[in-house]
């Protein structure tokens, strides 16, 4: 029987290559993209290979549209199914700028990449999962989208991402909504603090403020922890859920006094 497929998006380093090698550990065969030259990854498509998954790399810019067409045609040409789609791919501005600086060139990039790209690749797996659940209603096929803490925490030196994410959350209802009739769930999971390329530019400044106390559970998110609530939603243990999201943020979420 074929193995299941997931697509995951930026998965070239971070929490897209930890929720990659979940999914492989998990029996997924993979396509996964990002922006980078397939011979810059081979560690990470040799770490996928190793967990005995079949994997399709398709170096891919998601906010471009003849790219995300690529992407999906590439995977199913290759597998001819797609079962789980994860939207990872994501960026921050390359400059942090105050709002009452911020540039429009800054904030188009932002949020092409990361609410338009994620946006419009959805509507193309969607109705892909739609032409197969018709064929196929004992697949269970889920959409996942990677949102943020700044989808509600104000950072006005990096409004464009929030924003971005922001949209991102909105946009996991709306997909949520118009495609239960389907069968197809839609999740979010929002990372808080976690330990990547993206936060190490500062990570001098979210240690201070996790030994001053902003975290309850007292320490840096790892890109693992995403890839096991990715995990933990595959499985199908939320069966009855739709639009779920799922704060991995060390308990940030909570308001405390």
């Amino acid at each position: 029987m074929q193995k299941p497929v997931a697509l995951v998006t930026g998965a070239g380093r971070g929490i897209g290559r930890a929720i990659a090698e979940q999914l492989a550990e998990l029996n997924y065969d993979l396509v996964i993209d990002d922006i980078f030259k397939e011979q810059d990854i081979t560690d990470t498509l040799q770490s996928i290979k190793d967990k005995g998954a079949d994997v399709l790399y398709v170096q891919a810019d998601i906010s471009q549209t003849a790219d995300r067409k690529r992407l999906v045609d590439a995977g199913k040409e290759k597998y001819n199914r797609l079962d789980v789609l994860v939207n990872n791919a994501g960026v921050a501005p390359r400059v942090r700028m105050d709002i009452l600086e911020a540039t429009e060139e800054s904030y188009d990039r932002v949020m092409n990449i990361n609410l338009r790209g994620p946006y419009f690749l959805t509507q193309l797996v969607a109705n892909w999962m739609i032409e197969q659940q018709q064929s196929a209603p004992e697949r269970q096929f889920k959409i996942i989208n990677t949102a943020s803490m700044s989808s509600y925490t104000s950072s006005p030196a990096r409004g464009e991402y929030c924003l971005s994410k922001a949209g991102v959350s909105m946009m996991t209802r709306l997909y949520a909504d118009r495609l239960a009739e389907y069968g197809i769930l839609v999740y979010e999971i929002r990372p808080g603090i976690i330990a990547t390329d993206m936060t190490a530019t500062v990570q001098e400044k979210y240690n201070k403020l996790i030994a001053g106390g902003v975290l309850p559970i007292k320490r840096w998110g790892q890109p693992q922890d995403i890839a096991k609530a990715v995990a933990g939603i595959v499985l199908g243990y939320f069966p009855y859920s739709t639009g779920q999201v799922f704060e991995v943020d060390g308990g940030f979420h909570i308001p405390r006094l």
